[in-house]
């Protein structure tokens, strides 16, 4: 009897689609990988235009972060300080903060004498050897005004304006007007950020898509052969696409790279200047889900610039 063949004796032996999808896919990937071994200095010259078009953008995204960050810290009040000569009668700054006190946008007044000012910075810095060996008080006399929540920091300035010709008046200080500043500050960078962020990715992609329109070239012949046997383009595309992935993702890794060192050599600096102010004295924002959101923008604007080319390229060519 005869007997039926078995499917181990059949050769070759059939493959699901999907396991030879994936193997078709793994060559490609071999194949641009080894493309872009083989041009080094350009693919490296490719990754820092890349990195540095995202590299911008993202460092001012960091910039309006940690500004959000010193405004979110500060817990000062809404006011001025008065200071006054050293050395000034003692009843001048009481009448000065009781007339204070009569104005309608303060809320309240505190009246900080030079012996009281002296027991503070004792308290602060706890160097009493010191300061008992200046002799004299070196502190001036201070008024502290805290005005209504409801009062905008221009017409706060204007008060403060005309207190400064008060007699024995040496200086006001506004405590709150750098915040106004500072949101404006914020509201130009986010707007700077977004125009950035929009030029220099239209320039990734630009970037992209002149490299893989190269690649297009290098490959001509091999591209005309695949159409004549019939190749869809859909498969004589997917090469390019990893190519411009593979650009994509290596800017993305050059970019974290360049504020990486931007941010140790302005570590110090900024330290400095975010405990002026009170705030948390880390920059914050750059952690691993920014650095996943700019190696996935390096992948997006590179494919995008892959896909571009293939498309007007092998169009070009009559593949398309």
């Amino acid at each position: 009897m005869a007997r039926s063949p078995r499917s181990a004796d059949i050769w070759p032996t059939p493959r699901r689609p999907w396991d030879a999808g994936l193997r078709d896919r793994a060559r490609v990937v071999r194949d641009s990988v080894a493309f872009v071994s083989k041009r080094l200095g350009g693919t490296l010259l490719v990754w820092l235009l890349i990195g540095i078009a995202l590299a911008l953008p993202a460092a001012l995204h960091l910039l309006d972060r940690n500004l959000a960050g010193v405004a979110g810290g500060w817990r000062g009040t809404h006011g001025f300080s008065v200071y006054f000569q050293v050395g000034v009668a003692e009843r001048v700054p009481e009448v000065f903060a009781r007339r204070l006190a009569d104005e309608m946008d303060i809320d309240s007044v505190r009246l900080v004498t030079p012996d009281e000012a002296l027991a503070e910075l004792r308290l602060h810095l706890g160097a009493t050897d010191a300061l008992e060996a200046l002799g004299e008080n070196p502190l001036p006399a201070t008024v502290r005004a805290v005005a209504k929540p409801d009062v905008p920091v221009l017409r706060l300035e204007r008060l403060a304006e005309r207190l400064k010709g008060e007699a024995g008046v040496d200086a006001v200080v506004v405590e709150k007007a750098w915040l106004e500043r500072l949101a404006a500050i914020r509201a130009l960078v986010g707007r700077a950020a977004w125009m950035v962020a929009v030029l220099l990715g239209v320039a990734a992609v630009l970037i992209s898509s002149a490299t893989v329109r190269l690649a297009v070239l290098v490959r001509l012949t091999e591209l005309q052969v695949r159409a004549l046997v019939g190749a869809s383009v859909r498969f004589m595309r997917r090469p390019f696409l990893y190519l411009g992935v593979i650009y994509g993702f290596g800017g993305g890794v050059v970019a974290a790279m360049l504020l990486a060192a931007a941010l140790a050599w302005l570590e110090a600096p900024l330290r400095r200047l975010f405990a002026s102010y009170g705030a948390q004295a880390l920059v914050v924002g750059f952690d691993g889900t920014f650095v996943l959101a700019l190696l996935g923008a390096g992948v997006a604007l590179g494919a995008l610039g892959a896909a571009l080319a293939c498309r007007s390229r092998l169009r070009e060519l009559d593949i398309a």
